[in-house]
C-alpha cells in the first residue's frame, strides 16, 4: 500500500493566468476550465498512470498571501547556455528576479507572476532525467525525519539523508526528487503550495488515510468542507491533501 505524488498545488489569485506561466515554463499545457482550477501537464497526460509525472494544478482562492514559504519548485537544466536561456525566458513571461539572502550561488532564485519562489539549477547530474521539474523542496527543521514519514507514505526511495538536507524519489526511478532541506523557522498557518497525493491503484482512499495516519500524520486545521478529498498534515505540519481515485 502507497499513495503516489500527482502534484503541487499552488494557490493563486488568478489560476488561469498563472497557469500559463508554468504551462509556458515547463513545456506543458495548461487547461484551465474558468472555474478556478488550472492543472499544467504534459501532453497526453494520464493521471491514473503510475508512471505518469509530477504535475502543477493551479487554485484560484481570495487571498493567498502567505507569511513563509516551506515548498517550492526546482527546474532542471542540462548545460549553462540552457540555465541562462531558460533564466531569461521566464523573466520574459513576468518571473522576477528574488533576493532571500541566497548570496552568490549557481542557482538563480526568481518569483513567479504571483510571487512563488522557485529555483532554476545549474546543470547537476543527479538531475539529469527528472524531465523539467528536478525537485520538490521542503522547508523544514527535521528532514530526516520527514524523510522518515513521505518515504514509507510514498513508497519512495532514499538516495541521500543526512542531518541537514534528505533526498527521496520514486522506486521507478521516474520523475522529480522529493526532497528536505533544514530551515529556521516553524509552520506558518497559510501555505501558498502543498502536494496532492492519489491511492495507488486498487487501493481505497479511506485505508491510505488510515495508513498515513498510522504513520504519523497530524490533524489538519484546513477545512475544505464538503470535498471528496482529504487534508492532513504530514509530521511538521504541511498539509497535503489525499485524492479519491480517479
Amino acid at each position: 500500500m502507497a499513495v503516489r505524488l500527482v502534484q503541487v498545488n499552488l494557490k493563486a489569485r488568478d489560476d488561469v493566468a498563472l497557469g500559463r506561466f508554468w504551462a509556458a515554463a515547463l513545456g506543458w499545457t495548461a487547461s484551465g476550465s474558468g472555474r478556478g482550477a488550472t492543472p499544467v501537464a504534459p501532453v497526453g497526460f494520464d493521471w491514473t498512470d503510475p508512471d505518469a509525472p509530477v504535475c502543477v494544478d493551479v487554485i484560484a482562492v481570495p487571498d493567498p498571501e502567505t507569511v513563509r514559504y516551506r515548498m517550492h519548485i526546482d527546474l532542471a537544466t542540462t548545460s549553462a547556455a540552457h540555465q541562462a536561456e531558460l533564466v531569461a525566458r521566464l523573466l520574459s513571461l513576468g518571473a522576477t528576479a528574488a533576493d532571500i539572502g541566497q548570496g552568490d550561488v549557481p542557482w538563480t532564485v526568481l518569483a513567479d507572476p504571483e510571487g512563488n519562489l522557485f529555483c532554476v539549477l545549474e546543470p547537476r547530474e543527479v538531475y539529469r532525467d527528472t524531465g523539467p521539474i528536478a525537485a520538490v523542496v521542503v522547508d523544514c527543521a527535521d528532514p530526516r525525519g520527514l524523510a522518515g514519514f513521505w518515504g514509507p507514505a510514498l513508497g519512495w526511495i532514499s538516495h541521500e539523508v543526512t542531518g541537514d538536507f534528505a533526498r527521496l524519489r520514486s522506486a521507478s526511478g521516474n520523475g522529480p526528487f522529493l526532497e528536505f532541506i533544514r530551515a529556521p523557522g516553524g509552520a506558518t498557518v497559510w501555505h501558498r503550495a502543498h502536494l496532492d497525493v492519489v491511492p495507488c491503484a486498487g487501493d481505497e482512499q479511506a485505508a491510505e488515510v488510515a495508513r498515513l495516519r498510522a504513520l504519523g500524520v497530524t490533524p489538519s486545521d484546513a477545512d475544505p468542507g464538503d470535498v471528496p478529498w482529504v487534508v492532513l498534515a504530514d509530521p511538521e505540519g504541511n498539509d497535503f491533501c489525499v485524492l479519491a481515485p480517479g
